[in-house]
Protein backbone atom coordinates (compact mmCIF):
# COMPACT_ATOMS: atom_id res chain seq x y z
CA UNK A 1 0.00 0.00 0.00
CA UNK A 2 3.01 2.49 1.00
CA UNK A 3 4.68 1.54 -2.15
CA UNK A 4 1.46 1.92 -4.41
CA UNK A 5 0.96 5.74 -2.63
CA UNK A 6 4.83 6.69 -2.83
CA UNK A 7 4.61 5.74 -6.38
CA UNK A 8 1.33 7.80 -7.50
CA UNK A 9 2.57 10.80 -5.45
CA UNK A 10 6.14 10.44 -7.41
CA UNK A 11 3.63 10.81 -10.87
CA UNK A 12 2.22 13.58 -9.61
CA UNK A 13 5.14 15.66 -8.86
CA UNK A 14 6.54 14.79 -12.21
CA UNK A 15 3.07 15.61 -14.14
CA UNK A 16 3.30 19.04 -12.00
CA UNK A 17 6.61 20.10 -12.73
CA UNK A 18 6.83 18.73 -16.43
CA UNK A 19 4.16 21.97 -17.13
CA UNK A 20 4.99 25.02 -18.26
CA UNK A 21 4.82 27.55 -15.91
CA UNK A 22 5.26 30.41 -14.09
CA UNK A 23 7.50 31.03 -11.31
CA UNK A 24 7.06 33.31 -8.15
CA UNK A 25 9.54 33.37 -5.31
CA UNK A 26 8.75 34.68 -1.59
CA UNK A 27 10.71 34.33 1.92
CA UNK A 28 8.90 33.28 4.76
CA UNK A 29 8.68 32.56 8.60
CA UNK A 30 6.36 30.19 10.26
CA UNK A 31 5.83 30.37 13.87
CA UNK A 32 3.98 27.40 15.26
CA UNK A 33 2.83 26.27 18.58
CA UNK A 34 0.75 22.78 19.25
CA UNK A 35 -0.87 21.70 22.03
CA UNK A 36 -2.21 18.21 22.92
CA UNK A 37 -4.67 18.21 26.49
CA UNK A 38 -4.89 14.18 27.66
CA UNK A 39 -8.43 14.20 28.41
CA UNK A 40 -8.70 10.31 29.51
CA UNK A 41 -6.93 7.20 28.63
CA UNK A 42 -7.93 7.16 24.87
CA UNK A 43 -8.78 10.62 24.55
CA UNK A 44 -7.05 14.17 24.07
CA UNK A 45 -7.72 17.42 22.58
CA UNK A 46 -5.91 19.31 19.90
CA UNK A 47 -5.06 22.91 20.02
CA UNK A 48 -3.18 24.40 17.36
CA UNK A 49 -2.05 28.09 15.91
CA UNK A 50 0.32 28.90 13.12
CA UNK A 51 1.61 32.64 12.67
CA UNK A 52 2.67 31.93 8.87
CA UNK A 53 4.43 35.29 7.57
CA UNK A 54 5.89 36.59 4.49
CA UNK A 55 9.16 38.37 3.79
CA UNK A 56 10.78 35.96 7.07
CA UNK A 57 8.00 38.10 9.74
CA UNK A 58 6.88 41.82 8.31
CA UNK A 59 4.59 40.85 6.39
CA UNK A 60 1.25 38.42 6.48
CA UNK A 61 0.86 35.55 4.82
CA UNK A 62 -1.50 33.18 6.47
CA UNK A 63 -3.39 32.88 9.97
CA UNK A 64 -4.46 29.30 10.77
CA UNK A 65 -6.64 28.21 13.91
CA UNK A 66 -7.22 24.10 14.27
CA UNK A 67 -8.39 21.95 16.98
CA UNK A 68 -9.54 18.99 17.47
CA UNK A 69 -10.09 15.59 19.34
CA UNK A 70 -7.90 12.63 19.18
CA UNK A 71 -8.82 8.98 19.63
CA UNK A 72 -5.72 7.10 20.75
CA UNK A 73 -5.86 3.50 18.57
CA UNK A 74 -2.79 2.70 20.96
CA UNK A 75 0.61 3.71 21.29
CA UNK A 76 1.46 4.29 17.98
CA UNK A 77 -1.44 5.28 16.47
CA UNK A 78 -4.50 7.35 16.83
CA UNK A 79 -7.00 9.08 14.84
CA UNK A 80 -8.69 13.30 14.70
CA UNK A 81 -10.91 14.79 13.66
CA UNK A 82 -11.53 18.82 14.10
CA UNK A 83 -11.93 22.16 12.54
CA UNK A 84 -9.90 24.65 10.92
CA UNK A 85 -10.22 28.39 10.71
CA UNK A 86 -7.67 29.73 7.80
CA UNK A 87 -7.20 33.69 6.98
CA UNK A 88 -5.31 33.77 3.78
CA UNK A 89 -3.84 37.12 2.92
CA UNK A 90 -2.15 39.00 -0.48
CA UNK A 91 1.24 38.25 -0.77
CA UNK A 92 3.94 37.70 -3.67
CA UNK A 93 3.81 38.64 -7.35
CA UNK A 94 0.76 36.40 -7.92
CA UNK A 95 -1.95 36.32 -4.94
CA UNK A 96 -3.86 32.93 -4.65
CA UNK A 97 -6.74 34.74 -4.95
CA UNK A 98 -7.36 35.90 -8.42
CA UNK A 99 -8.02 39.27 -8.01
CA UNK A 100 -5.61 39.88 -4.88
CA UNK A 101 -7.75 39.59 -1.94
CA UNK A 102 -7.38 37.90 1.53
CA UNK A 103 -10.10 35.20 1.85
CA UNK A 104 -11.45 32.76 4.59
CA UNK A 105 -11.41 29.34 4.81
CA UNK A 106 -13.29 27.01 7.24
CA UNK A 107 -12.21 23.53 7.35
CA UNK A 108 -13.17 20.17 8.59
CA UNK A 109 -10.87 17.61 8.69
CA UNK A 110 -9.84 14.12 9.26
CA UNK A 111 -6.26 12.52 10.42
CA UNK A 112 -5.09 9.09 11.11
CA UNK A 113 -0.98 9.20 12.40
CA UNK A 114 1.29 5.94 12.66
CA UNK A 115 4.43 5.91 14.04
CA UNK A 116 7.35 3.49 14.18
CA UNK A 117 10.83 2.93 15.68
CA UNK A 118 13.21 1.50 13.87
CA UNK A 119 16.50 1.33 15.37
CA UNK A 120 17.31 5.06 16.70
CA UNK A 121 15.24 6.45 14.31
CA UNK A 122 11.21 7.55 14.71
CA UNK A 123 9.51 7.74 12.13
CA UNK A 124 5.99 8.63 11.37
CA UNK A 125 2.92 8.45 8.41
CA UNK A 126 0.36 11.20 8.10
CA UNK A 127 -2.91 10.91 6.59
CA UNK A 128 -5.33 13.45 6.33
CA UNK A 129 -8.40 14.00 3.96
CA UNK A 130 -9.42 17.90 4.20
CA UNK A 131 -12.97 19.47 3.60
CA UNK A 132 -12.54 22.97 2.36
CA UNK A 133 -14.80 25.96 2.05
CA UNK A 134 -13.05 28.62 0.63
CA UNK A 135 -14.40 32.38 0.24
CA UNK A 136 -15.02 33.25 -3.41
CA UNK A 137 -15.63 36.83 -5.00
CA UNK A 138 -17.17 37.33 -8.61
CA UNK A 139 -15.32 40.59 -9.37
CA UNK A 140 -12.29 43.13 -7.85
CA UNK A 141 -14.97 45.40 -6.74
CA UNK A 142 -16.72 42.93 -4.25
CA UNK A 143 -15.83 44.02 -0.89
CA UNK A 144 -17.07 41.15 0.33
CA UNK A 145 -17.06 37.72 -0.29
CA UNK A 146 -19.97 36.38 -2.81
CA UNK A 147 -19.95 32.81 -1.88
CA UNK A 148 -18.43 29.58 -0.80
CA UNK A 149 -16.43 27.16 -3.15
CA UNK A 150 -16.33 23.70 -2.01
CA UNK A 151 -13.08 21.61 -2.41
CA UNK A 152 -11.20 18.46 -1.37
CA UNK A 153 -7.35 18.06 -0.11
CA UNK A 154 -5.27 14.88 0.55
CA UNK A 155 -2.31 15.03 2.25
CA UNK A 156 0.65 12.61 3.43
CA UNK A 157 3.57 13.18 5.22
CA UNK A 158 5.93 11.27 6.31
CA UNK A 159 8.27 12.80 9.46
CA UNK A 160 11.81 11.18 10.77
CA UNK A 161 13.34 11.93 14.19
CA UNK A 162 16.68 10.86 14.66
CA UNK A 163 18.31 11.46 19.08
CA UNK A 164 21.60 13.31 18.80
CA UNK A 165 22.98 11.94 21.87
CA UNK A 166 22.62 9.05 23.82
CA UNK A 167 19.66 8.51 25.78
CA UNK A 168 20.77 8.86 29.90
CA UNK A 169 18.76 6.23 31.22
CA UNK A 170 21.07 4.80 33.13
CA UNK A 171 20.07 7.07 35.90
CA UNK A 172 18.73 6.13 39.12
CA UNK A 173 15.60 7.33 40.47
CA UNK A 174 16.72 8.45 43.63
CA UNK A 175 15.76 12.01 45.45
CA UNK A 176 17.34 14.91 43.67
CA UNK A 177 18.00 13.09 40.57
CA UNK A 178 16.94 14.73 37.20
CA UNK A 179 15.64 12.16 34.56
CA UNK A 180 17.53 12.94 31.83
CA UNK A 181 16.29 10.18 29.70
CA UNK A 182 13.36 12.84 28.49
CA UNK A 183 15.37 16.00 27.87
CA UNK A 184 17.75 15.66 24.37
CA UNK A 185 18.27 17.08 21.34
CA UNK A 186 16.91 15.61 17.93
CA UNK A 187 16.92 16.55 14.23
CA UNK A 188 13.86 15.64 12.38
CA UNK A 189 13.57 15.75 7.98
CA UNK A 190 10.10 15.64 6.63
CA UNK A 191 7.99 15.69 3.57
CA UNK A 192 4.54 16.52 3.06
CA UNK A 193 2.41 16.28 -0.76
CA UNK A 194 -1.11 18.08 -1.10
CA UNK A 195 -3.45 16.73 -3.65
CA UNK A 196 -6.35 18.14 -4.84
CA UNK A 197 -10.03 16.31 -6.11
CA UNK A 198 -13.59 16.92 -6.84
CA UNK A 199 -15.20 19.03 -9.29
CA UNK A 200 -13.59 22.57 -8.26
CA UNK A 201 -9.76 21.23 -8.40
CA UNK A 202 -8.94 23.22 -11.33
CA UNK A 203 -5.27 23.19 -11.46
CA UNK A 204 -4.83 21.71 -8.12
CA UNK A 205 -4.41 18.46 -8.59
CA UNK A 206 -1.29 19.09 -7.35
CA UNK A 207 -1.81 21.30 -4.89
CA UNK A 208 1.58 21.75 -2.33
CA UNK A 209 4.53 20.48 -1.31
CA UNK A 210 6.40 21.18 2.08
CA UNK A 211 9.54 20.09 3.22
CA UNK A 212 11.44 20.45 6.33
CA UNK A 213 15.18 19.75 8.02
CA UNK A 214 15.04 20.76 11.48
CA UNK A 215 17.02 20.43 14.97
CA UNK A 216 15.06 20.61 18.04
CA UNK A 217 15.21 19.81 21.77
CA UNK A 218 13.10 18.05 24.07
CA UNK A 219 12.95 19.23 27.09
CA UNK A 220 10.67 17.36 29.44
CA UNK A 221 7.80 15.00 28.06
CA UNK A 222 5.94 17.97 28.20
CA UNK A 223 7.82 20.56 26.55
CA UNK A 224 10.16 20.33 23.10
CA UNK A 225 10.77 23.21 20.43
CA UNK A 226 12.23 22.51 17.29
CA UNK A 227 13.49 25.03 13.99
CA UNK A 228 15.40 25.05 10.82
CA UNK A 229 14.83 25.34 7.44
CA UNK A 230 11.55 24.88 5.86
CA UNK A 231 10.44 25.26 1.97
CA UNK A 232 6.78 25.49 0.80
CA UNK A 233 6.09 24.60 -3.20
CA UNK A 234 2.71 25.90 -3.89
CA UNK A 235 0.44 25.54 -7.03
CA UNK A 236 -2.15 28.14 -8.09
CA UNK A 237 -5.69 27.22 -8.96
CA UNK A 238 -5.69 29.23 -11.82
CA UNK A 239 -3.56 29.60 -14.97
CA UNK A 240 -2.10 33.02 -16.23
CA UNK A 241 -1.32 33.18 -19.92
CA UNK A 242 -2.30 29.79 -20.24
CA UNK A 243 0.66 29.17 -17.40
CA UNK A 244 0.65 27.21 -14.13
CA UNK A 245 1.72 29.64 -11.79
CA UNK A 246 4.03 27.94 -8.59
CA UNK A 247 4.76 29.79 -5.52
CA UNK A 248 8.22 28.79 -4.11
CA UNK A 249 8.41 29.78 -0.43
CA UNK A 250 11.60 29.45 1.36
CA UNK A 251 12.83 30.47 5.00
CA UNK A 252 12.16 29.08 8.35
CA UNK A 253 9.86 27.27 10.69
CA UNK A 254 10.14 27.50 14.64
CA UNK A 255 7.75 24.71 15.70
CA UNK A 256 6.85 24.55 19.61
CA UNK A 257 4.98 21.43 21.35
CA UNK A 258 2.82 21.38 24.41
CA UNK A 259 1.53 17.82 26.23
CA UNK A 260 -0.99 18.34 29.44
CA UNK A 261 -2.06 15.80 31.08
CA UNK A 262 -5.59 17.24 32.31
CA UNK A 263 -6.89 14.20 34.00
CA UNK A 264 -7.58 13.94 37.33
CA UNK A 265 -4.96 12.57 39.60
CA UNK A 266 -5.64 9.64 42.22
CA UNK A 267 -5.59 11.36 45.85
Amino acid sequence: MKKHIGLILLLCNIAAFAQPRINDHNNIGWYTNTSTLKLAQKWSGHIEYQWRRDNYITRWQQSLLRTGINYHLNDDAFFRVGYGWIETYAYGKYPINTFGKQFTEHRMYEVLTTKQKIGRFELSNRYMLEQRWLATYNNSSSSERDKWTYVNRLRYMFRAQLPLSSVASSVESKPGNVDKSNRFPYAVAYDEVFLGFGNKVGQNIFDQNRTGLLLGYQFNKKFKLEGGYFCQIVQLGRQIRTQNVFQYNQGFIINSFLNLDLRKKPQ
